[in-house]
């Protein structure tokens, strides 16, 4: 249905709640008049958050510049924002994205993810420190990262998807200590740096 078809009082938000699809989002989103926010699906719900604040926006944009070349080297493909699916109800959006091949789609496919990267904010504390990584480990992807920014304090975690199908902690580091890892592709920093101020 066109948007200029979509019958007078239609609201998608009620309307269609519990059944998204990619389909329906493609049809349907960003939805008109909304602020822009992070559109995400589990089980057909939709879940909308605001964009992440400074911090976040700041810390993700360091981090991005810090990890482009060594993900290059290695092979891998950095990414902003894009839209990780594991089956047409089901679909995140990383705030950072490590691809094994370049994507070239709005879909995603979670095989071709290596490792997605969740800056944790306030409006999705749950669903960035446990749904979205039980999501992955369950689609099998390889590594996770989380990153939990406040005004004087950054902490970085890098989870690992270990034999038994569960992430375990690889590498972590708070703002003042190193944070290093050879895998999935060396890097090296003071989780400070990602700090705003």
């Amino acid at each position: 249905m066109a948007a200029s078809m979509v019958p007078s009082g239609f609201d998608p938000l009620v309307e269609l709640r519990g059944l998204w699809t990619t389909e329906l989002a493609e049809r349907y989103l960003p939805i008109k008049g909304m602020p822009p926010v992070k559109y995400e699906c589990l089980d057909g719900n939709l879940m909308m958050s605001p964009r992440e604040d400074s911090r976040n926006i700041w810390a993700a944009g360091r981090l991005y510049v810090l990890m482009d070349a060594p993900v290059l080297k290695a092979g891998f493909f950095p990414y902003l924002s894009l839209n990780m699916h594991f089956d047409s109800q089901r679909w995140i959006e990383p705030d950072l994205t490590v691809l094994r091949q370049p994507a070239m789609q709005t879909w995603v496919p979670a095989e071709l993810v290596l490792m997605p990267i969740e800056f944790v904010s306030r409006s999705s504390m749950r669903r960035d420190r446990i749904d979205k990584p039980a999501l992955c480990a369950a689609a099998g992807v390889p590594y996770f990262m989380n990153i939990e920014i406040s005004r004087q304090e950054a902490h970085v975690e890098l989870l690992r998807l270990d034999d038994s199908g569960e992430y375990v902690i690889h590498a972590k580091a708070l703002a003042g200590q190193e944070f290093r890892t050879d895998l999935p592709f060396p890097l090296s920093f003071d989780p400070a740096v990602l700090l705003e101020s």
